[in-house]
């Protein structure tokens, strides 16, 4: 339906632009033989460059109305749903909500390897043993991926106007959908459906493997012992520079990552991130990250770095997972930091001034990893000199809020215990910030994750 209108648009408009031309050669006055071509080329191009811009608008429209309309909204608004999907009990919801209950389907999911239901709707179409006998008769050993539909007689039919259902294959999974007015959805939504459906098969394997991880070991301790194995055990000890670092997670597995990895006596590397959102899909895409970042060859390459952490976000299709990060290599020897700030707000050097400690930003130079088209990464570089600090700090830290809801970050206060605090060891300048996020809370529950990573140049 959306091809057909799409062409007869493209159509109309040619016809269009003949017509117009036509008038324009009638009208135009009579003129030397020169002009007159030269006019009527002008206008040629004027209305087919206006017809381009016609017809992607035509375009767009004629999309928005065939996915967002009529029958079809119904899989389009299942498609959209499908992409927040990271468990069966998700999908089981949507599939509940939308197709059962709004759009009257009847649904089957089945698992042909093991001949195995997964998930059937409460209804006697699903329910009945004939069902699954002719099913099983025609479509078991259907196993090359894409979209089908089915007649009333559950066979398979090419003719999508006699279609009353459709069903999903990807490698031995089935997903079946029963539907009296299947052949009055665009044929445009099933592409996308069948794309979110393989990206959420992939979420909910990944997202199955951890849980089963905690469920083997009847609590989530496990699994933030494997997480807390990806961050470094003990601070390593570097000529010229005091580490430190300071790991709260909200809960037993976190977002938050850090790490330290020393190139030479001279450079080392330095990181701290935070991945959107909590709970088991962050821990995954954590673990992800920091694994990236170990295995790439040319670490000192940080452009490359980050976008090789992206690419390996994006291959996940975790749809609205993404991390923000800041990296840097720290040069003791030409006193330099070179860096990437992916969006994070809050790194900082700490530098002696004449009239005590000033702060400056490391700020921002790239966009958030995972989620939408990197630009070109220029990586920048400070100057540091003896006794400078290097604050990395997740969000938990300068967003926590006091009982009036001020946020940390925005007081003198914060900005003092820094300053006061920097002529300290890196540890002791961790500890008095992580006792005044504490503090500044109050008795209340934090409310993220609080990671810190400092270096101090010692000289």
């Amino acid at each position: 339906m959306f091809k057909t209108k799409r062409r007869l648009s493209l159509f109309a408009i040619n016809c269009g632009i003949c017509l117009l031309f036509v008038l324009c050669v009638f009208f135009i006055p009579n003129v030397s033989l020169q002009f007159f071509a030269i006019c009527t080329a002008i206008v040629f191009v004027l209305l087919q460059l206006c017809s381009d811009g016609v017809y992607n608008w035509l375009v767009k429209r004629l999309e928005q109305k065939a996915l967002y309309t009529n029958e079809t909204q119904l899989l389009t608004n299942f498609t959209e749903k499908l992409r927040f999907c990271y468990s069966l009990d998700d999908f089981f919801e949507i599939v509940g909500s939308i197709l059962e209950v709004s759009g009257d389907c009847s649904v089957l999911y089945i698992d042909r390897n093991k001949n195995y239901v997964i998930y059937n709707s409460p209804d006697r179409l699903t329910c009945s043993p004939e069902t699954m006998r002719v099913l099983d008769l025609n479509f078991s050993e259907v196993n090359t991926d894409g979209i089908y539909f089915i007649d009333k007689e559950f066979g398979l039919t090419s003719d999508y106007r006699n279609s009353r259902g459709f069903f999903l294959v990807l490698g031995k999974m089935h997903f079946y959908v029963f539907c009296k007015y299947t052949h009055l959805f665009d044929k445009l939504i099933y592409d996308s459906l069948f794309e979110e459906f393989n990206r959420f098969r992939e979420r909910e394997k990944i997202i199955s493997s951890l849980s089963e991880i905690a469920q083997l070991s009847k609590e989530w301790s496990l699994l933030a012992d494997i997480q807390k194995s990806f961050l470094p055990q003990k601070m390593p000890d570097i000529p010229k520079l005091d580490l430190a670092a300071y790991f709260r997670p909200l809960v037993n597995v976190s977002g938050d990552y850090y790490t330290v990895l020393p190139f030479d006596e001279h450079k080392t590397l330095l990181m701290l991130g935070d991945v959107s959102g909590k709970g088991l899909a962050a821990a995954l895409v954590m673990g992800l990250v920091m694994n990236t970042v170990k295995i790439v060859e040319d670490k000192e390459d940080l452009a490359s770095v980050v976008k090789a952490v992206d690419r390996a976000i994006k291959n996940m299709h975790l749809q609205d997972k993404y991390t923000v990060l800041f990296i840097g290599i720290v040069d003791t020897e030409n006193m330099t930091i070179r860096y990437v700030n992916a969006s994070m707000s809050d790194p900082i050097i700490v530098t002696r001034a004449p009239d005590g400690y000033k702060i400056k930003p490391l700020t921002s130079n790239c966009s958030l990893v995972g989620i939408i088209e990197l630009d070109d990464i220029v990586p920048a570089e400070q100057r540091l000199f003896k006794g400078d600090l290097i604050l990395m700090a997740s969000d938990g830290v300068s967003e926590v809020m006091d009982k009036d809801g001020v946020e940390l970050g925005n007081t003198e206060l914060y900005l003092d215990t820094i300053k006061n605090g920097a002529r300290k060891s890196a540890e002791e300048f961790v500890n008095d910030i992580a006792n005044l996020v504490l503090t500044y809370n109050g008795d209340k529950k934090l409310r993220d994750d609080v990671t810190m990573l400092v270096a101090k140049v010692e000289g």
